[in-house]
């Protein structure tokens, strides 16, 4: 057994005792799947997609939301070729998401400018775990918006701040997201990272370093892109794609910490 699951063990085992750890087997074996995840099959089924951050394991064919199966082709969008979670990527044909399906095109970009791809280019967008990752989430979707073809689908995952290591820090509002918006916020923004070093719950961060690297890795957030900006619960995530015009097809919360919410552009 390697150091490093020796530690997330003792991390679960800390924070949340044996049940914790028998919990989090159970549900690394045998996933929840969404109510859903019919109609999110459907949303991407032989159609042609980008995802901003991926490939997520959720969509994988043994994830909770097995919908890469599904797609016949999907585009990617990731903000360098190095990150935290893609140690080395290369623009153009080389974005794997499925085994059985061709590789799609990688671009590139930060996901709030995507400035290579023309309106209407894909039926759906797909984000996991990254809009928190985003300084300025209205603009992002905006832009996601406008890629997007007329009566094309966002599928949005994110965490539920009650189920994280956000859970100790305060709801972010509506207002201040707007503000964000209208500021046009950059990826350098770090409003939130007294708040974050002070309140962040080690004990349920498994991959985060000690604290030093962690104020190092923070402060240079531009680079890592690490930070939660925002902390989001079904509320607040439901009136961000409400403010911004989209229809919601359905809300849904999954065990231990995910909101997926299926929407659609109106014009």
């Amino acid at each position: 057994m390697n150091k490093e699951l020796i530690l997330k063990i003792k991390k679960v085992l800390k924070a949340r005792g044996l049940g914790g750890i028998l919990r989090a087997v159970i549900l690394r074996a045998w996933p929840v799947k969404p109510r859903m995840l019919s109609l999110c099959q459907d949303l991407v089924k032989e159609r042609h997609g980008l995802e901003i951050g991926g490939p997520s394991a959720i969509f994988s064919r043994k994830g909770n939301l097995a919908i890469y199966p599904h797609i016949a082709r999907l585009d990617n969008c990731n903000f360098g070729q190095n990150t935290t979670w893609e140690r080395s990527l290369q623009e153009g044909y080389t974005f794997k998401y499925d085994q059985d399906r061709p590789a799609g095109f990688q671009h590139i970009s930060e996901a709030v400018d995507l400035k290579k791809i023309p309106d209407g280019t894909y039926d759906f967008v797909l984000s996991c775990h990254s809009i928190e990752h985003t300084a300025n989430p209205l603009g992002a979707i905006r832009e996601w918006m406008r890629v997007l073809l007329p009566e094309g689908r966002l599928l949005l995952v994110t965490p539920h701040m009650e189920g994280t290591f956000d859970h100790r820090r305060p709801l972010t509002n509506l207002c201040h997201l707007i503000e964000d918006f209208q500021r046009k916020t950059g990826e350098d923004d770090l409003t939130h990272l007294a708040e974050i070093l002070k309140l962040h719950d080690f004990d349920r961060d498994l991959g985060a370093p000690d604290f030093a690297a962690f104020q190092v890795r923070s402060a240079r957030n531009l680079e890592f892109r690490c930070l939660h900006h925002h902390v989001f619960d079904t509320s607040l995530v439901v009136n961000m794609i409400d403010y911004l015009g989209m229809q919601i097809l359905r809300v849904e919360a999954i065990r231990p910490f995910q909101l997926i919410v299926p929407a659609q552009k109106l014009t």
